[in-house]
């Protein structure tokens, strides 16, 4: 790591006072519950909290259960293997090395025992794979096995995962002691994201600066697009008992469309400035890619690494996006998997596509107390006038009230575009705007000759950002029902 690294005894003190926080909340309920136990309860029912704490203490400290993802053996993925070898060549990690291909786009290297020998397992997203070329999936590669050069002592490992931790505890409502663990956050962040950077160095020399600055750029891309249109694809088709066998062709095609590309820019730029409590363990996008050395790397290809198995392994990772380990039944047709009905996203008609996701704009007309969209987008605009909206988000997101007050505007934000952008471009529908994107229905054209086109997300993002509906109300003014737009 960073030659200015502090002290063992400071880093040690850091890792203890962040899992002492950690465990607090938990310790206390536990404790109080053992107590109300033996004063007042049978003696048998203490198990119950002593089994959850040896729980908690066998997770934190040994296994962590079965590997994650498929299993990739260099003689099904030889290309792939042979990839990931010279990478560690290159960057003289000697370590047994398992790979194995995740749903997500994730990449990241754990520790396992296999037959008692102490191996590293590398996790690959299969969004990755698919996207990005040789040189920059080696980028990616090299980083996560340089980080057993800059993350390998055990005071280092230990302030990640105290740090890990901390930060989980706080996702879940340790709101009395944020601004302590928000301290202790910020003093030891500084030391994961050199180790980041330092990772970022390395595979920039074995890969070059050029496909490690891509590589990225790609991620952070697909990042946003998984989790904006896939997470709203996958759930909608759930409730209707169907899944998308085609999720990452349709993924990559949606990723082509220069609307989706420039939301999931957005979408990405609004992801890392929120961190209220110094919980990122990487650094800011921007700083990372202002960080890189210059290096020209090895000669690695342009073009993605085949995958001879890629049916196979998509398959496996659809099925693991759906949250089922189904398999077919002997006797019962392919088209239909266990419970689930196969829908190619690819196929179904844009109308079809703009239903999925429309997620919370569903609340608008009851959060507003009115009966249409037309309605329901003019009391959104009265809100900013009368002083109401941030009352009006909180009624489409309760758990608002809860959030960390640096990051409760930009939530807001969120929340009342994703919820008036859907209603307000109804009503531009039926004053004969078309859609200008196959896979967002908040991208409109207008029916003038000028062909302008809007986006509707962002609008009224800017609006809630300045706090002047302007150029809103001047849209309303131009497709809004006479008796709305007076």
């Amino acid at each position: 790591m960073d030659r200015r690294r502090p002290s063992a005894l400071r880093e040690w003190s850091l890792v203890a006072a962040m899992l002492a926080l950690a465990w607090l909340t938990r310790a206390v309920v536990l404790s109080a519950l053992l107590l109300a136990l033996l004063l007042w309860g049978p003696p048998w029912l203490m198990a119950g909290p002593l089994v959850l704490i040896a729980g908690d203490v066998a997770r934190s400290v040994g296994g962590r259960g079965p590997l994650p993802g498929r299993a990739v053996r260099p003689a099904d993925e030889p290309e792939l293997a042979a990839l990931v070898a010279d990478v560690a060549e290159r960057l003289g990690f000697r370590e047994p090395l398992l790979v194995r291909i995740v749903p997500g786009v994730q990449a990241a290297l754990g520790r396992t025992r296999v037959t008692g020998v102490r191996t590293r397992t590398l996790l690959l997203g299969l969004p990755l794979l698919r996207a990005l070329t040789e040189a920059q999936l080696a980028s990616v590669i090299a980083h996560e096995l340089a980080h057993e050069q800059h993350i390998r002592d055990r005071r280092a490992t230990a302030l990640r995962s105290a740090h890990a931790m901390l930060a989980e505890r706080l996702d879940g409502g340790l709101r009395p002691l944020a601004p302590l663990a928000a301290r202790l956050l910020r003093a030891s962040q500084p030391l994961l994201w050199q180790a980041e950077t330092a990772a970022d160095a390395d595979a920039a020399r074995v890969a070059g600066t050029a496909a490690t600055d891509q590589a990225l750029h790609a991620t952070s891309l697909l990042d946003s697009a998984f989790d904006g249109l896939g997470d709203a694809w996958l759930s909608e088709l759930a409730e209707k008992d169907q899944y998308p066998e085609d999720f990452y062709d349709a993924l990559d095609t949606a990723l082509g469309d220069p609307h989706v590309l420039r939301r999931a820019v957005r979408a990405a730029a609004d992801e890392d400035a929120l961190d209220p409590y110094a919980a990122a363990d990487h650094p800011p996008f921007d700083r990372r890619t202002a960080a890189l050395p210059s290096h020209t790397g090895a000669p690695y290809g342009a073009a993605p690494v085949p995958l001879r198995t890629a049916a196979a392994v998509e398959r496996w990772c659809v099925r693991q996006l759906c949250g089922t380990d189904w398999e077919r039944p002997e006797g019962e047709p392919d088209e239909r998997v266990g419970d689930l009905r196969p829908v190619r996203l690819l196929d179904l008609p844009a109308e079809r596509l703009h239903e999925l996701g429309d997620g919370i704009s569903r609340h608008l007309l009851e959060a507003t107390r009115t009966d249409t969209p037309a309605e329901a987008v003019a009391a959104t605009l009265d809100a900013f006038t009368d002083g109401t909206l941030e009352q009006l988000a909180r009624r489409l997101e309760p758990g608002l009230r809860r959030a960390p007050a640096t990051v409760r505007p930009a939530l807001t934000r969120t929340v009342l575009a994703g919820a008036v952008g859907s209603p307000f471009a109804e009503v531009l529908r039926a004053a004969g705007w078309t859609y200008s994107s196959r896979w967002l229905n908040t991208v409109l054209t207008s029916p003038d000759d000028d062909g302008t086109v809007v986006d509707l997300t962002e609008l009224v993002s800017d609006a809630v950002d300045s706090g002047d509906p302007g150029p809103l109300r001047a849209l309303w003014a131009s497709a809004a029902p006479k008796e709305q737009a007076v």
